[in-house]
């Protein structure tokens, strides 16, 4: 993915998708057939309760079938350039390649914090740039409890506008992720951003070339989209994915972001729909899990990977 490449207007579908919206939805499994997945599993540790150092997850993901991991920007931006080379070299002779990094700083607070946190990003981004890493991403509250929703898209819009030159001077695309449950929306005052369409106005505003969307199905499910809201998206536009599910018994306005499932563990969320979007648009990057899920935080380590792996690998056979 090229940073460098201008998508202030997000680009048009290609004719293929295009053809789709007069393709009977019945005949979209049959239409992208013979399709196969581009993108790769990737493990994110903290996300299922696991503690690892870097070089424990390098391993780990191997153990367990992974094809990517997310890499840590602090420990990065400490070692020396040899010792990330010789990992690197490591990920490639194991056929392991970079998830998408969090973002290292805090750019929701007060000015002063914000300020502190882009003079320190240039050396993370720096360290990521050195291990081949291009993509970052971090989320989006849905609420505020003192900024309209004018207030905080500008606020949000120009600081992360100087997040998105900072990384983007490093070859790193940026990935903003909309937090869909209305819950966390209507938790304080003011509302916010938590929809597909309103994360690409805030994009918009933003008006960098490397500025996209983390996606995650549990998002996706609790905005109310559709596999058509995936499909206007395309491979360009998508940073960095997250695959969860639903917990049952609830409804979507219901749901609770802190409280989630591993995929396919329910099927409240239409994971084969959302899977077979990314195929359809050719997606190349990252996905993992992400269910934020007491009960796999209190797994022991080998236990909360053995269960994450088996969940991803069953979502991904059904595009396989």
């Amino acid at each position: 993915m090229d940073p460098q490449k201008n998508r202030r207007t997000f680009i048009k579908k290609s004719a293929l998708l295009g053809a789709l919206a007069y393709t009977p939805m019945q005949s979209f499994a049959s239409v992208f057939s013979s399709a196969k997945r581009s993108f790769r599993m990737s493990l994110n540790p903290g996300a299922v309760g696991v503690n690892l150092s870097l070089e424990e997850l390098l391993d780990m993901a191997v153990k367990y079938g992974f094809e990517a991991i997310v890499p840590f920007a602090d420990t990065l931006a400490e070692w020396e350039n040899s010792r990330i080379d010789d990992f690197v070299e490591q990920m490639k002779s194991r056929n392991i390649s970079w998830g998408a990094a969090g973002l290292p700083m805090n750019f929701r607070l007060d000015k002063e914090t914000h300020l502190k946190g882009l003079h320190a990003l240039p050396k993370y981004a720096w360290a990521l740039h050195k291990a081949g890493v291009t993509r970052m991403s971090t989320w989006i509250m849905p609420t505020h409890p003192y900024l309209t929703y004018m207030e905080n898209m500008k606020q949000h819009a120009a600081r992360l506008k100087e997040v998105c030159r900072i990384v983007g001077d490093h070859g790193i695309n940026f990935g903003l992720e909309y937090v869909g449950p209305k819950t966390l929306m209507t938790s304080q005052k003011f509302s916010f951003v938590r929809t597909m369409a309103e994360c690409r106005e805030l994009i918009g505003a933003i008006d960098e070339p490397n500025a996209g969307f983390q996606l995650d199905s549990f998002h996706w499910y609790c905005a109310g989209e559709t596999r058509e809201d995936l499909l206007s998206l395309s491979n360009e536009d998508i940073i960095t994915v997250d695959l969860n599910d639903a917990r049952q018994g609830f409804s979507a306005d219901e749901q609770i972001d802190g409280k989630r499932e591993l995929p396919m563990a329910t099927g409240v969320v239409d994971l084969k729909s959302f899977m077979e979007a990314l195929v359809a648009i050719g997606y190349d990057g990252p996905v993992r899990a992400e269910p934020f899920n007491q009960a796999l935080n209190d797994l022991e380590n080998e236990a909360a990977l053995s269960k994450t792996a088996e969940a991803m690998k069953k979502a991904f056979a059904l595009v396989s």
